[in-house]
């Protein structure tokens, strides 16, 4: 087989991220489609039957969730691409749209802004309260603009820069879509158990809830820091390189901080600050509620970073920002592929 294998991965995954987004913007996944529903039931089987409470079995739940199923994902791509090239790269656009863009909630975002934009602002606080589990009935405007904004600045990152990173990251070494399911899985576990521990009220092993955010939190280091990186570069990139560096310690988690401040120098825009109390509400299905895109917490600072209060252009503007920092990674990953092929 010689060094095609290699050459494919690095050559290839280009195409298959492209291939990816462009079906994905086709054709959405719903909201409540089976897959998510799937992975829900997935991770509250194993808490059930391998949870105990004791340490290391907070260890073997993770394992099982998340480590598990990228093995098998990485084993399936392995004897796919041993027999077809053209089959692997439509396993890779395959497992891709299933975890990386930005319709998952993309649809938020639209909902929120139209209501804004109609002056209806009731309508808007019980679109975000829906969205994050927030209590926003008394939320000023700038307060919904301010949560809008951070929260999709995040599941950006989430949905598609950090399935990005790691996708690309794995690939590389041979091991086709793995690294997208790592971390979806990985994202998806820490969310699900400090939801269930937080609005659910349902008794939950506290060490499994912190080694899962732990373990999200390490894998996410590096492709937080990829993202600020690229939202300076495509945004303004001295105001953001001075605010990541003065404020990006104000957040409570880092990765968090490290996003938020770097695009708030980006868009000149001031985000930061106390987050909304939790809505005391446990009535909602799990898996609809994650399947919408809340955060493992909420979004908590002990400040803002400086610029101007948000508004209904600083919408329009983080809009840009993303896609111009997805064309960026597009493009230099079309410049590596490209590299690969010829070389």
């Amino acid at each position: 087989m010689g060094r095609r294998p290699d050459r494919y991965h690095q050559g290839m995954s280009f195409f298959a991220v492209l291939f990816a987004l462009l079906a994905e913007q086709l054709k959405p996944l719903s909201n409540l489609n089976p897959i998510h529903h799937a992975l829900a039931a997935w991770v509250r089987w194993a808490g059930r039957n391998f949870d105990a409470g004791a340490d290391v079995h907070a260890r073997v739940v993770w394992a099982i969730t998340v480590l598990a199923p990228s093995a098998l994902v990485a084993v399936s791509y392995y004897f796919i691409n041993r027999y077809s090239t053209v089959l692997a790269l439509a396993f890779d656009v395959v497992v891709l749209y299933l975890t990386l863009g930005f319709r998952q909630f993309s649809h938020h975002f639209t909902a929120i802004r139209d209501a804004l934009e109609a002056g209806q602002e009731n309508r808007a606080r019980e679109l975000l309260a829906h969205w994050q589990n927030l209590d926003a009935s008394e939320l000023p405007r700038t307060e919904i603009l301010r949560h809008v904004l951070e929260y999709s600045l995040l599941a950006a990152h989430r949905h598609v820069f950090g399935v990005f990173f790691w996708f690309v990251a794995l690939s590389s070494l041979g091991l086709g879509p793995a690294g997208a399911v790592l971390y979806r899985l990985a994202e998806f576990a820490g969310r699900y158990w400090a939801y269930r521990s937080r609005v659910t009220g349902t008794p939950t092993h506290d060490r499994l809830m912190d080694l899962s955010q732990t373990l999200f939190g390490w894998l996410d280091h590096v492709p937080a820091r990829m993202t600020a990186f690229g939202f300076a570069v495509v945004g303004n990139f001295e105001d953001a390189v001075d605010a990541w560096r003065r404020h990006a310690v104000l957040w409570l988690r880092p990765n968090e901080g490290t996003i938020l401040s770097a695009a708030s120098g980006a868009l000149g825009v001031r985000l930061g600050g106390q987050a909304a109390p939790v809505a005391a509400d446990g009535a909602r299905d799990v898996s609809r509620t994650l399947n919408q895109g809340d955060s493992p917490s909420l979004i908590e600072a002990e400040g803002s970073t400086q610029g101007t209060p948000p508004s209904m252009a600083h919408l329009r503007s983080v809009v840009g920002l993303i896609w111009r920092s997805v064309v960026l990674w597009m493009l230099l990953l079309a410049l590596l592929s490209l590299a690969n092929l010829i070389g």
